[in-house]
């Protein structure tokens, strides 16, 4: 199997490689980045190119490692149990399988995706080293070991909120997406507005290129914000000339909504015109 990226997704050759390599070591593939650098999307596109079946599982603050296997409901038969249910005396009617678990028993290959896992405790990689590692675990309530009947490619996407294990380190394949230059930044706009107007996207281009080099951003704009401001710029017909004519000393382009995601740095780049306009004078 080869990822060579999708008509809808610009994968550049790193990238690419660092899929292969992780599919050959039989590994887990940990990708970091800045967000909306398309970490998630990667996962979709890869099951997309090889034909696979994708199973996400997205990670919050409060999951668990376990939730990953399985989910034990003993108040759900404790209740049955007292009003005499026939189903209770099966204990598989109260194991939820969990995304591992689903992904271990596909008769043919999948993705698994486990997203943003540095949102859990910091146990949590760690809890899940030797299921990842061979593929299998017991369940304690049925004395059943379930065994993967295939491997399957496991992505995982981090946005280095905080640091995962050494242990959990070793057994990945890593692989940092760069934030595009502006070369891969035409392709990837290409792939969604093929039919835009060159000159408009150049001239956005380098408002957004221009925002994410000031210093002190709270929050630089990402691939997916511009994705997204260039879509309102052609839903309200603004040429390329009210980007490339806008007042110099206005650091705000239109539409800003899209780009900038808190008032901190949008006061930041008001006194940046401000200042411009007092050294204008």
């Amino acid at each position: 199997m080869k990822f060579t990226g999708t008509d809808s997704y610009v994968a550049t050759d790193d990238l690419q490689m660092a899929v292969d390599a992780a599919v050959t070591l039989q590994r887990p593939l940990l990708i970091k980045g800045e967000p909306g650098t398309g970490k998630t999307l990667l996962a979709e596109e890869v099951a997309s190119s090889l034909g696979l079946k994708l199973i996400q599982w997205h990670i919050k603050s409060t999951t668990k490692a376990q939730q990953g296997l399985y989910e034990y409901d003993a108040v759900s038969r404790l209740r049955d149990s007292q009003l005499g249910v026939d189903r209770v005396h099966d204990i598989g009617n109260y194991i939820k399988k969990g995304k591992l678990w689903e992904a271990f028993e596909a008769d043919e290959r999948v993705v698994l995706l486990i997203d943003e896992i540095d949102k859990a405790d910091i146990e949590f990689p760690n809890d899940l080293l030797v299921e990842i590692d061979r593929m299998q675990f017991y369940v304690y309530e049925t004395g059943e070991t379930i065994t993967a009947k295939q491997r399957p490619i496991v992505i995982i996407t981090s946005n280095n909120e905080k640091e995962l294990p050494d242990a959990f380190l070793r057994r990945c394949f890593f692989h940092y997406i760069s934030f595009p230059d502006r070369a891969t930044m035409q392709k990837i706009v290409d792939v969604h507005y093929p039919e835009i107007k060159h000159q408009l996207v150049s001239e956005a281009m380098d408002i957004f290129f221009q925002i994410r080099e000031v210093p002190g951003l709270k929050k630089k704009p990402s691939t997916s914000e511009l994705i997204d401001w260039l879509k309102l710029l052609m839903a309200d017909d603004i040429s390329e000339d009210v980007l490339k004519n806008r007042d110099a000393t206005s650091a705000i382009p239109p539409l800003y909504g899209a780009l900038l995601k808190n008032e901190q740095d949008v006061h930041m780049l008001e006194r940046l015109a401000f200042m411009a306009r007092r050294e204008g004078r």
